[in-house]
């Protein structure tokens, strides 16, 4: 009898590839196991759910004992699996068909022999409802293509025409693939009736030729390649509506047992703009329009009552509930997210710093200028209440949420565009003056809020944004503090908890790691800046994905994978860092 898909162990995170479309991810484990995919969008349920203890799946694996290597084809999100084993050299490449369908998930899947013929064996088994769905109404024509259903969803697979239906429910077969030539799998999962025949040669065609048109070369970055793969991540996961959500996964602890365990499968405001931003630092560019077009109307949509995240249709985020499943090894499985119940003022001033770097390319309309005038008023009516903050915790009078907003009005007012230039900089000076009176330590650095002292690295990123000049004393102080109380081996905290030491509580934020880069070329410390961007981007595993906080000490990703405003701040960083004098 076959082995059981459902029974594959997960794998630590930093060896899972993503392969994404916009509309959809899947994570690839270095067994060729794809154990994550949300069909037909990202916050519907699982069909291959086995990284959070459900079941389905798909997997190529060689049949022989094999060590594993990979990597993804220069600017693209199209992996390649590469198994050394005791007779052959085997690649998989894999990818999701680009362009997308919004309703249509069409997986590639093409196994390469090299010099020597290649078996692999090959498993699949489509359970909608996160497992709980089965195959049913299974097919296979006169031309060995296989068709079927789970639950409301119909499925086409192509290339296994030997499957069986083994023991385990699964279909199964073996694949001999002769040296030097290639097999073709591809798989369609759809909520609809009358989706075309594939043709795996076309597909490929398409796929490679819409991931070349979409990322740039990044030649004038610190890092080019890693600059074009952060990009790529961007782009993997924004949708045909110009949303990008936070992570491709749900529920991957951030520490074990700790019960910090989210749903990022949706698009938050925050995110979106620090990825506009990071990609505006390079040119114009379809992301930069994206996140414009996600923003304002968010913006137009719901004002002053402007959420945290919204799905990538721009609907409300589900509220948090609990699925009946055991989770990613110590983690729990949740679905929905607690923060559509949230404000956080932040937002209205990432937006602000987002539109004013739009309209310095030119990307100047009617609709920009509304959203503009709406982000001022949110900021008018709401600053001087409590916020959930940047970091979604309870409400309180965060010192961030108010400098964000201060970068936001300080950048709008230099655009002639966007009106009156003059009350946008007394509107900035007067929420400045206030937070200074209420949020500044005797060192002079800035605090997390007025009753916690301590030091958050996210206060460096307005004066980056443009906040505060360069040679500002808080901001000296602040980048000063975070050095000294917040900073590991070259990766940062985001805040100490009290009583707690560093990295008791979660691990490192990569994202901090790169916002204290972006301070220290602020300040003109290049070679401080590249020694924190090199230490951070170097805490990926083979694939080059970073999650939203790194174990220093397991040398470990934590947390929901990849996390985009973390891979929108490498790239931003890369950028910055290829000027000489970043003053």
């Amino acid at each position: 009898m076959t082995a059981r898909l459902s029974d594959m162990a997960p794998h630590v995170l930093r060896e899972y590839a993503l392969i994404a479309d916009g509309e959809r991810g899947a994570l690839c484990g270095p067994h060729g196991d794809l154990a994550w995919l949300c069909a037909p969008r990202w916050d519907d349920d699982a069909v291959f759910s086995t990284l959070v203890g459900g079941a389905g799946g798909y997997a190529v694996t060689p049949t022989e004992r094999h060590v594993w290597g990979g990597s993804y084809e220069p600017g693209s999100l199209i992996w390649r699996n590469r198994w050394v084993t005791d007779s052959a050299v085997i690649e998989c490449r894999d990818a999701l068909a680009m362009p997308a369908q919004e309703h249509c998930a069409v997986i590639l899947r093409r196994i390469e022999a090299s010099a020597d013929p290649a078996r692999v064996r090959v498993l699949l088994d489509v359970r909608a409802r996160f497992g709980q769905d089965g195959m049913h109404s299974l097919s296979r024509d006169a031309d060995g293509t296989w068709t079927g259903r789970s639950g409301r969803l119909r499925f086409r697979w192509t290339g296994a025409p030997d499957a069986v239906l083994d023991g385990h429910g699964q279909l199964a077969l073996e694949i001999t693939v002769a040296a030097g030539a290639h097999h073709d799998l591809v798989l369609q999962i759809s909520d609809r009736d009358g989706e075309p025949t594939p043709r795996a040669g076309e597909l490929w065609r398409e796929t490679a030729s819409t991931w070349a048109a979409s990322v740039p070369d990044f030649t004038d970055s610190a890092a080019p390649r890693d600059a074009r793969q952060g990009y790529a991540v961007l782009r993997g996961l924004t949708g045909s509506g110009g949303g990008m959500v936070a992570a491709a996964t749900m529920s991957l602890p951030e520490k074990a047992k700790a019960g910090r365990n989210y749903d990022y499968r949706y698009v938050w405001i925050r995110d979106q703009c620090y990825a506009g931003l990071a990609v505006a630092a390079h040119g114009p560019d379809r992301l930069l329009s994206d996140a414009v077009h996600f923003v304002a109307g968010a913006l137009a949509a719901d004002g002053a009552n402007l959420k945290p995240a919204y799905t990538a249709g721009g609907g409300r985020v589900p509220d948090e509930t609990r699925l009946p499943l055991p989770g990613y090894p110590g983690g729990a499985d949740v679905r929905g997210n607690w923060v559509n119940e949230q404000f956080q003022l932040d937002a209205p001033g990432e937006a602000l710093q987002l539109f004013a770097a739009a309209a310095g390319h030119g990307m100047i309309d009617r609709d920009l200028i509304t959203a503009v005038e709406t982000a001022i008023s949110v900021i008018e009516a709401r600053w001087q209440q409590p916020d959930a903050g940047i970091w979604e915790l309870h409400d309180d009078w965060w010192t961030h949420s108010r400098l964000a907003c201060v970068a936001g009005l300080r950048r709008a007012a230099a655009v002639p565009a966007f009106g009156d230039g003059d009350r946008l900089t007394r509107l900035a000076a007067t929420i400045t003056a206030e937070t200074s009176r209420r949020c500044l330590r005797a060192d002079g650095a800035w605090q997390r809020s007025p009753t916690k002292h301590g030091v958050d690295a996210a206060l460096l990123l307005p004066a980056v944004r443009g906040a505060f000049r360069a040679d500002d004393s808080r901001t000296h102080a602040t980048l000063a503090a975070v050095r000294d109380q917040l900073s590991v081996e070259g990766y940062v905290y985001r805040y100490q908890q009290p009583g707690r030491p560093l990295g008791d509580t979660e691990g490192a934020f990569v994202l901090c790691g790169f916002i204290t880069a972006l301070a220290e070329a602020h300040q003109g410390n290049h070679a401080a800046a590249v020694r924190l961007f090199e230490r951070n981007r170097s805490a990926s595993g083979p694939p080059g994905l970073l999650a939203e906080e790194f174990d220093i000490n397991q040398r470990q990703l934590r947390g929901n994978l990849p996390q985009a405003f973390v891979h929108a701040l490498l790239l931003e960083t890369a950028l910055v860092l290829s000027e000489k004098d970043t003053r």
